[in-house]
């Protein structure tokens, strides 16, 4: 498995397998597949629900802590110095781990700050090796960096072949924040896995569209986590190690970005409102 080296030096898988969306009843199932296809990194959040469906995979998987990596998130009613430990301990608990390898924020709202310094605090307490967020534009990433001592490791976003978030990315690389992305299949929006570039890209090198866009990731130094309950999809989005894309193939994938989320965008303030009226109960 290719790794990338975090800011503070910590190792981190460049493919995982991600558990959003994935109903608590179905994610011990999905998670004990991924690992028997071979994933080692596992990501999941509070707001999924299904944190402690994974740590009962994790811990019925039998593979040595120390091989894992895992990241969970912090959701926006859980924001504040106080409330950020509670709800990192909770996650803990649910996983039914010692320590994070990598613990987020899950959205860029709410008391981020306060936040910010109860993660600088356990990360130098060593109970998580690595502290990010995710979903935050290059103006967000830029505030927290610059008033705070530790720098984001990682900010989880949304990309794929129509949000390639170039700009972001090469912000990120000269701040020393690794991109990681969200959604890279688009889920499937606009015809992503019929797409006549991608299509025909697969066709040459004898994959699929799905491995095609994870090994486009892969090769701009991307981390992913794609996710599947399904055994056979799991291990085919693991086995993109074995070719490469040229350079006119990535130019030719670099075409099809509209720079527009498929999604939902962070600055609009309904978003906001929206994401912000969610509350986890325990």
């Amino acid at each position: 498995m290719r790794t990338v080296i975090l800011n503070n030096g910590v190792e981190m898988p460049i493919l995982g397998f991600g558990v959003y969306q994935i109903p608590p009843e179905q994610t011990e199932r999905a998670v004990t597949d991924a690992l028997q296809a071979g994933y080692r990194s596992l990501d999941t959040a509070a707001a999924y629900r299904n944190e402690e469906a994974v740590g009962r995979a994790i811990k019925s998987s039998g593979i040595p802590r120390e091989e894992l990596f895992v990241t969970t998130k912090l959701w926006i009613s859980d924001a504040g110095e106080e409330n950020a430990r509670r709800a990192f301990d909770a996650s803990l608990t649910k996983l039914g781990l010692d320590h994070l390898d990598l613990y987020l924020i899950h959205q860029p709202f709410g008391d981020v700050y306060g936040s910010w310094r109860a993660m600088e605090q356990l990360n130098r307490e060593g109970r998580v090796r690595a502290i990010g967020v995710s979903n935050f534009h290059p103006d967000r990433l830029v505030d927290l960096i610059d008033h705070n001592e530790i720098t984001p490791a990682v900010n989880q976003i949304e990309t794929h072949p129509f949000f390639q978030r170039g700009e972001d990315q090469r912000l990120m690389v000269e701040r020393g924040v690794q991109i990681e992305s969200w959604g890279p299949f688009a889920e499937g929006k606009n015809n992503l896995f019929t797409d006549p570039v991608l299509s025909e890209i697969a066709q040459a090198h004898g994959k699929s569209v799905a491995q095609v866009v994870l090994r486009w990731l892969i090769q701009r130094d991307v981390v992913v986590i794609p996710k599947s309950v399904r055994a056979d999809r799991m291990a085919e989005n693991f086995d993109v190690f074995d070719f490469e894309l040229t350079d006119d193939q990535m130019s030719r994938i670099a075409g099809l970005d509209t720079g527009s989320s498929l999604f939902f965008d962070h600055r609009d303030p309904g978003v906001v409102s929206q994401l912000g009226s969610v509350r986890l109960t325990n």
